[in-house]
C-alpha cells in the first residue's frame, strides 16, 4: 500500500476522532444541567481561584513545550537541540494536560457549556477545541506516514488555544479579584 496513503488516511481518521471529541464535550456541556457546584482542590480558595491558578501552570509548561518544540524542529536561530529537548517537551505536555483536567471537569460538571456572554461563549468552544485538538495530536503520533505538517500544525493550535482560554478565564478571573489563592 502507498505509504502516503496510509499517511493520509491516518491524519484524517485523527483529525475525524478530534473532531468527535469537540462536538461530544460540546454536546454533552449544552445539554448537561450544570450544578454550580463542584469539590475544590485544597490549597485554594474556591474552585474558580483553583481553575484560574492550574490553567496558568498549564501555561507555563504550554511555553516549555513551544521553546522544545523549536529547538527539536531547529527553529531557535542558532541553537542545537540538546538530548533532553525531547523528554522535557514530553513530560512538560503530559504535565500541562494534566493541570487541565481538572479544569475541564469543573467546567463542564458545574457550568456546562456557556453561551450568554461573548467571553464566556468564546470560552466554551475553546474548550472544546482545545480536548478535540490534543486527540487529534496523540492520534497523528502514532500514524504511520503521517504528513510532516501535522504534528507542528496540531501543537500550534493546541498551543494556542490553551493560551486563548488562559487569557478568557485565568486573566479574567485575576483582572477581577486579584491574584488570590
Amino acid at each position: 500500500m502507498d505509504p502516503g496513503r496510509v499517511g493520509r488516511s491516518g491524519i484524517l481518521f485523527a483529525l475525524a476522532a478530534g473532531a468527535a471529541v469537540a462536538v461530544g464535550l460540546g454536546v454533552y456541556g449544552r445539554l448537561h444541567e450544570p450544578t454550580f457546584f463542584a469539590v475544590n482542590v485544597a490549597g485554594f480558595s474556591s474552585g474558580l481561584a483553583a481553575k484560574a491558578w492550574l490553567a496558568s501552570g498549564a501555561v507555563g509548561l504550554a511555553l516549555v513545550q513551544l521553546v522544545t518544540a523549536l529547538a527539536m524542529y531547529g527553529r531557535l536561530p542558532g541553537v542545537t537541540a540538546p538530548s533532553w529537548a525531547g523528554p522535557v517537551h514530553r513530560w512538560s505536555g503530559r504535565l500541562a494536560v494534566l493541570l487541565t483536567v481538572p479544569v475541564a471537569l469543573h467546567c463542564l460538571y458545574a457550568l456546562g457549556f456557556q453561551y450568554g456572554q461573548p467571553r464566556v461563549l468564546v470560552h466554551s468552544l475553546l474548550g472544546c477545541l482545545f480536548y478535540g485538538t490534543f486527540v487529534a495530536k496523540m492520534l497523528a503520533l502514532t500514524r504511520p506516514g503521517a504528513p510532516r505538517w501535522s504534528l507542528p500544525v496540531l501543537g500550534g493550535v493546541l498551543f494556542t488555544a490553551l493560551v486563548a482560554l488562559w487569557l478568557t478565564s485565568s486573566v479574567w478571573f485575576f483582572a477581577t479579584t486579584g491574584l488570590t489563592f
